[in-house]
């Protein structure tokens, strides 16, 4: 018998197995689709389509870094019940150092064998599924790595070591010494963390964020009954406050309250002798931008009253 890769395909997107357990379903049905979901179902597989319909939005954000080079990820659940469960965080911690180690976007660590096993990630992903009972997802990936300097990571709201609800790495780039560059690292990473900047710089800003603000901008002014010309000029400078609320360099600290954080930089590379400058940072919130449904209980008991 010849499987096509179009019957792993359809097997799985009827049953939400994982690709090797489709393959291994119509070998052992002889390619018999029907036969093949049902034996996924006698191993407990099936269950996964089920439940892969349901919103994951908890969970746990997290981080693996070596010095030089670091990931972070957000993996989640249904219920923060799990973000508990010691095998869904030994998952996470594994698919953080996976991600470090290879370097890996999100396919790519899909793709991966998982440790002590003979599976790739996203099949254990798929029988984390089965075993705990809730729909889980691979959401976010990124890596960072600095030729030189140092990466400093934050854990918000930690569950246990390097998992929480909110992590941050910044890449710091010089050739300063480790030692000479962690607490001010670890301050900008806390900072990024209440923060949440767009950008490092100005210039990094996503243009359309720009140009909407801006058009925004110039419609308060003018409905208030200034002429075009006089309202981009008043628009200049509440840009400049816009910039300062979500350009990194521009903020101030929230450490001390006062001072810009591009100032902060320029500060320690005096100090040290040395140039210092933030290459890149990535900040995850976990369930950030899902969106959950609320539950009118109350709505939910009357429906059920008129049924009847």
């Amino acid at each position: 018998m010849t499987l096509s890769a179009s019957m792993v395909k359809e097997l799985r997107e009827k049953s939400g197995a994982g690709m090797m357990d489709c393959k291994k379903a119509l070998v052992e049905s002889n390619g018999n689709m029907e036969d093949a979901i049902d034996w996924l179902r006698k191993q407990g597989l099936s269950a996964i389509a089920k439940k892969s319909s349901r919103i994951a939005a908890e969970g746990l954000i997290g981080i693996s870094t070596n010095g030089l080079q670091g990931a972070i990820v957000e993996i989640n659940s249904e219920t923060d019940f799990v973000a508990r469960n010691e095998l869904f965080q030994n998952f996470v911690k594994k698919c953080s150092n996976l991600a470090l180690t290879y370097k890996s976007d999100i396919n790519s660590l899909k793709d991966l064998q998982f440790p002590g096993t003979d599976r790739t990630v996203d099949q254990e992903l798929g029988n984390n599924i089965a075993t705990i009972g809730e729909n889980m997802n691979i959401r976010r990936v990124e890596y960072l790595e600095v030729s030189e300097g140092i990466l400093v990571s934050y854990i918000h709201n930690k569950i246990t070591e390097d998992l929480g609800k909110l992590g941050v790495i910044v890449a710091i780039e010089t050739q300063a010494k480790e030692s000479q560059l962690f607490d001010v690292g670890k301050q900008i990473a806390m900072h990024i963390a209440a923060t949440s900047p767009k950008a490092i710089n100005i210039d990094d800003l996503d243009s359309d964020l720009v140009n909407r603000e801006r058009d925004v901008l110039i419609d308060q002014a003018m409905s208030s009954g200034k002429p075009k010309e006089i309202a981009e000029k008043i628009v200049q400078g509440r840009l400049q406050k816009f910039f300062q609320e979500v350009v990194l360099n521009e903020q101030i600290s929230v450490i001390d309250g006062e001072t810009k954080i591009k100032d902060i930089i320029k500060k320690l590379s005096n100090d040290l002798g040395v140039e210092v400058r933030i290459k890149d940072f990535k900040i995850f919130k976990l369930g950030e931008g899902i969106e959950v449904a609320k539950n009118d209980f109350a709505a939910e008991v009357a429906a059920t009253a008129d049924m009847k």
